[in-house]
């Protein structure tokens, strides 16, 4: 066996020796991670490029108000009162309790969702409702679905830790209503109508009660 051969089997040995220590040192790393840089405080210092830049754009806030707005500074307040309040999480929700609290009150069940509304809105429902039935009227109503929601204004007492926020919706339904003989007075059957509503949900910040309720209502 001639000199280079045996020189690049030493360098092989040497090689899956190396290989060896550094996978026992290190550990193996399955699927894609991202590699971990630490750079030493002092020299992230002298590195414009590293510096981290605080107090940026929130996006969960500016998707959907306008940046530096009034409304995007009160929504930030929420957040400093509550960090884990997400707009877009709760815009989910609302649009939800939207549908669930429109249809019962169409239906006349308002008693069905009673809990998430504020006393005074129950109230008001619960006087149509009643005017209605006085009167023999009935209400035949389907939801076709929201095609518009949006955060239009937001409030927080930073005393109180009571925050509002004012959703905007726009929905079609069909509704048609019948008198008691059975004749329609309003709407048409099959004919979708499209309702524009502006609804104000409130929550106190902060407490153990996640819920938020509908404390008025407005077009």
């Amino acid at each position: 066996m001639n000199s280079p051969i045996i020189q690049i089997l030493v360098l092989a040995a040497i090689a899956i020796f190396l290989i060896l220590r550094l996978r026992s040192v290190l550990g193996t790393r399955d699927g894609f991670e991202k590699p971990i840089a630490q750079v030493p405080p002092e020299e992230a210092k002298k590195r414009p490029d590293l510096e981290v830049i605080e107090g940026g754009p929130d996006r969960d806030i500016t998707d959907h108000v306008a940046e530096g707005s009034a409304t995007a500074l009160i929504l930030g307040e929420i957040k400093k009162a509550e960090p884990s309040f997400n707009l877009r999480e709760f815009l989910t929700g609302a649009r939800g309790a939207y549908e669930m609290i429109l249809m019962a009150f169409e239906r006349g069940d308002i008693e069905s969702v009673r809990a998430f509304i504020a006393p005074q809105v129950y109230d008001a429902f619960h006087a149509v409702i009643e005017e209605r039935k006085a009167k023999g009227l009935k209400i035949e109503a389907n939801f076709i679905g929201i095609r518009d929601i949006g955060l239009q204004d937001a409030a927080f007492d930073s005393q109180t830790r009571e925050a509002e926020l004012d959703v905007r919706f726009v929905a079609e339904l069909t509704s048609v209503v019948r008198d008691a003989g059975g004749k329609v007075i309003e709407g048409a059957d099959g004919a979708a109508k499209r309702q524009k509503d502006v609804w104000t949900f409130a929550r106190k910040v902060g407490s153990d009660d996640p819920n938020w309720v509908l404390v008025a209502t407005g077009g």
